[in-house]
């Protein structure tokens, strides 16, 4: 049945029996048409597992060709590991035949010409013909479905351990602005040669360090505070050069090839260089010899084929950087791990094994995607897509250093029910000359406006509380005080809370843990606003 090349005769219309023969040749050559047609790969065995029958596909599909298939043992197509227990299960088939459909929840693999093992489903028919009953497998190659099943149960547990860094980030910003603000109420009432000065200067230093832990769990989750601004990715890595000098060391060879028309993108240009750093940092531990650290930036277009492979990423016009290093590389275990938070291959006390999951939460918040290539001995190559936009650049986004520090005389409400942020915010806001009225719930905080004679000039409330969130509270209070300002606080941030539907884009918001002059800087701001 290898030979499909001649065509069938012209009918006889005049004698239909004449006709036979022809109307035979033509179905064969239809049937032949439809097996080379199909998209999957087509077998018949014999009782002997001898191949009698392949279509093109199982060409493709194994890498054989027609004649090295035909007539050769099926267990040559099945991995080393299965040859010898599948002759025992060809047997026991063409003892008791039965038809056995596609995908039946056996988990089968098949082998290439070249070696390389690759996963497959394969439903089986048996068919009855002269010269015995033969085996009609069709196998079809799920290598895609399978990345895509991978990359699925990957993003879900992400997705999951996001939620519980997400969690977790919030109390223990809680914890930190406790924490921090009694401690530099401390420091403000030590002198300059107090001997417990130097302790509380090493809580501080501690907190700081854990803020920043926090804001790397924060980004690996998605949830870190962005502040996007149209920038260009040349400018971001020639302004961080200098930095990654210092950082990879002068064994290490930096080569920065920047393309010349490289657009746009949209994100936080601190982000952005975190990642490199991320990305640079890995590289020169990876290259404990020395080596080659390469940086590049590309114009790239994604198309449809990168986009059914990659879940979450949206063919389109994107801006790479490829960070590649000439260091150990990674085995194939270590790739399908690299972006899980705390997994990392340093030595206890080396690494957190947040790097490269903040890396890989950051390019995801944008709309991006990051890719990775590696091998043992063979170094490896980090590639980040970045939306390319059409805006151009612009300025720097204002900062808090124009904002006034002074305090104030207003009459605050602080609502927050955390006693120990309520009674730390209300000891700053007294320090800071403001006239405060307190409530641990939105229930109490609504009473206190109707009761209170003076004017209160602006609410100060968390944004997750129970029973009535800051922003239901908000709305209930300015009804009946429409001259109110609101300043949001919580220890999720500004994405979150918007992405979620509690706040609206372009609120008043500061994020925990926050500092007496973070606090002082913002209300100022707020109360200017006509």
């Amino acid at each position: 049945m290898d030979h499909f090349e001649a065509g069938p005769p012209p009918a006889d219309t005049k004698n239909p029996s004449r006709d036979m023969p022809a109307l035979i040749d033509k179905a064969g050559h239809l049937v032949v048409a439809l097996l080379e047609s199909a998209s999957q790969a087509i077998v018949a065995v014999d009782r002997a597992g001898r191949i009698v029958l392949a279509n093109r596909r199982a060409d493709e599909i194994f890498g054989y060709s027609r004649e090295e298939l035909l007539g050769a043992r099926i267990e040559m197509l099945l991995p080393d590991s299965k040859r010898g227990h599948h002759v025992h299960e060809r047997d026991d088939y063409f003892a008791r035949p039965r038809i056995r459909p596609m995908g039946s929840g056996l988990d089968l693999a098949a082998r290439r010409k070249d070696g390389t093992e690759f996963p497959v489903e394969v439903s089986l028919s048996y068919v009855e013909a002269e010269g015995g009953g033969y085996a009609i497998a069709f196998v079809s190659d799920i290598s895609q479905r399978k990345h895509l099943e991978e990359q699925l149960l990957h993003a879900q547990k992400m997705e999951a351990v996001g939620r519980l860094a997400g969690g977790v980030a919030h109390d223990f910003n809680n914890m930190l602005t406790v924490i921090s603000g009694y401690n530099r109420m401390i420091l403000d009432e030590l002198s300059a040669l107090d001997p417990l000065r130097g302790y509380a200067e090493e809580v501080l230093k501690a907190a700081d360090r854990a803020g920043a832990l926090t804001n790397q769990l924060l980004a690996f989750s998605r949830r870190q505070i962005m502040r996007p601004r149209v920038v260009s990715v040349n400018t971001v890595l020639a302004q961080t050069q200098k930095m990654l000098d210092r950082l990879i060391g002068e064994d290490v060879e930096l080569v920065l090839r920047l393309g010349p028309e490289v657009g746009n993108i949209k994100a936080d240009p601190l982000h952005v260089e975190q990642a490199v750093v991320n990305l640079a940092v890995n590289a020169r531990d990876a290259m404990p010899l020395g080596g080659r650290l390469t940086i590049e930036t590309e114009n790239v277009c994604l198309d449809e084929n990168y986009a059914r492979t990659h879940m979450g990423v949206s063919p389109g016009e994107f801006v790479m950087i490829a960070v590649s290093d000439t260091g150990h590389g990674m085995d194939a275990e270590t790739r399908r791990r690299i972006f899980e938070p705390f997994f990392t291959t340093k030595e206890k006390g080396k690494g957190t094994g947040l790097g490269l999951a903040t890396v890989y939460g950051m390019i995801k918040q944008t709309g991006g995607d990051i890719w990775v290539y590696s091998e043992p001995g063979r170094g490896t190559t980090f590639k980040l897509y970045f939306p390319r936009v059409a805006e151009l650049t612009g300025g720097s986004p204002e900062g808090d250093s124009g904002l006034a520090k002074g305090a104030g005389s207003e009459t605050i409400l602080v609502v927050e029910d955390e006693k120990a942020v309520r009674e730390l915010t209300v000891h700053m806001l007294q320090q800071l000359g403001y006239v405060i009225l307190t409530a641990s719930s939105g229930a109490e905080a609504l009473e206190i406006g109707q009761t209170h004679q003076g004017a209160i000039n602006l609410l100060l409330t968390d944004v997750v509380m129970p029973v009535m969130s800051g922003r239901q509270l908000a709305d209930r209070l300015l009804v009946e005080r429409p001259g109110t300002k609101v300043l949001f606080l919580s220890g999720y941030t500004e994405n979150t809370v918007v992405h979620h539907g509690v706040l609206d884009a372009g609120v008043n918001f500061l994020p925990k843990p926050f500092s007496r002059e973070s606090l002082a800087r913002k209300l100022r701001e707020v109360l200017a606003i006509a």
